[in-house]
C-alpha cells in the first residue's frame, strides 16, 4: 500500500512538471508568434517576406534583377542597396520599403536585409576583371550609343521596337536599370555581361553609358500608344 502511494506522489510531482514545462513552452510560443512586425531582423524571414516574390526565392530566377549575381554583387555597394530598399528606384516598379520612404521596414531591418544580402550572395570574386563602374561618371552620346546597340546588343534584341528598345519596356525600366543589367547581365535568363561572350572585347565605360543614353532617347511620353480606337 506503501509503495502504491509512494508511486502515486511520484507520478503526480512528475505530471506537475511536465504541465510546468508545457507551459513554459507555450509561453514561449506565444511570446515567438507576439514579435511586433518590427521588430523582426532576421534575414531570410524580411527577405521571403519583401523581396523573393521579384528577386526569387535564393536571390535568382524572378522577374527582377537577379541579387545572385555576383558580377552584380561586385558593382554595388551597400550605401546604394541601403538607398534602393528604403527609397526605391524611380522609373522602376521597385518600391519604398523603408519607414522614412512610406513604407514599413525600420532603418534596422534595412540593415539586416543589406547584410544578409552580402552574406548570402556577395561570396565571389572576379579576380583581375574590372567591369565599368556601377553609377555612370561620364556623359553619354546617343549616336555612339546607337553603334554599340547594333554591334553588341541587336544579335539578340533584333525586332525595332521591340523587347528592350520597346517604349513600354523602357517606361518601366530607369537608366539606372540599363545600366546595371548592360554591365552584370541577367545570367538567369541568358543575358551576358559587360563582356558580351567576347572576353577579348569587353564593354567600356562609354560603351556602356553611350548605350544607355541610345535607350533613354527612345522612350516615348506616351508609351504604349496608339491604342485601337474601341469605336471602329
Amino acid at each position: 500500500m506503501r509503495l502504491v502511494r509512494i508511486i502515486s506522489m511520484t507520478c503526480a510531482i512528475a505530471g506537475f512538471y511536465c504541465s510546468a514545462c508545457n507551459r513554459a513552452d507555450d509561453r514561449e510560443a506565444a511570446l515567438q508568434e507576439s514579435v511586433r512586425p518590427e521588430d523582426v531582423v532576421e534575414f531570410w524571414t524580411l527577405y521571403n517576406q519583401n523581396c523573393s516574390a521579384c528577386h526569387g526565392q535564393n536571390g535568382e530566377n524572378g522577374p527582377a534583377l537577379d541579387l545572385a549575381n555576383p558580377v552584380y554583387q561586385s558593382l554595388v555597394d551597400d550605401a546604394s542597396l541601403k538607398k534602393w530598399i528604403t527609397g526605391g528606384m524611380p522609373g522602376t516598379e521597385m518600391p519604398a520599403f523603408g519607414v522614412s520612404a512610406g513604407g514599413f521596414l525600420t532603418e534596422k531591418q534595412v540593415d539586416a536585409l543589406v547584410a544578409g544580402i552580402r552574406k548570402n550572395w556577395a561570396t565571389s570574386s572576379l579576380g583581375d576583371l574590372k567591369p565599368p563602374p556601377y553609377v555612370a561618371n561620364i556623359p553619354g552620346d546617343e549616336k555612339s550609343g546607337e553603334l554599340v546597340y547594333k554591334a553588341a546588343c541587336i544579335s539578340c534584341h533584333q525586332k525595332p521596337g521591340a523587347g528592350i528598345s520597346s517604349d513600354s519596356y523602357l517606361a518601366l525600366v530607369s537608366d539606372q536599370s540599363l545600366r546595371t543589367i548592360t554591365i552584370a547581365g541577367r545570367p538567369d535568363i541568358g543575358h551576358p555581361d559587360w563582356q558580351q561572350d567576347q572576353p577579348e572585347h569587353p564593354l567600356t565605360n562609354e560603351d556602356v553609358t553611350n548605350v544607355v543614353a541610345y535607350l533613354a532617347s527612345l522612350r516615348s511620353e506616351t508609351p504604349g500608344q496608339p491604342y485601337p480606337d474601341a469605336r471602329r
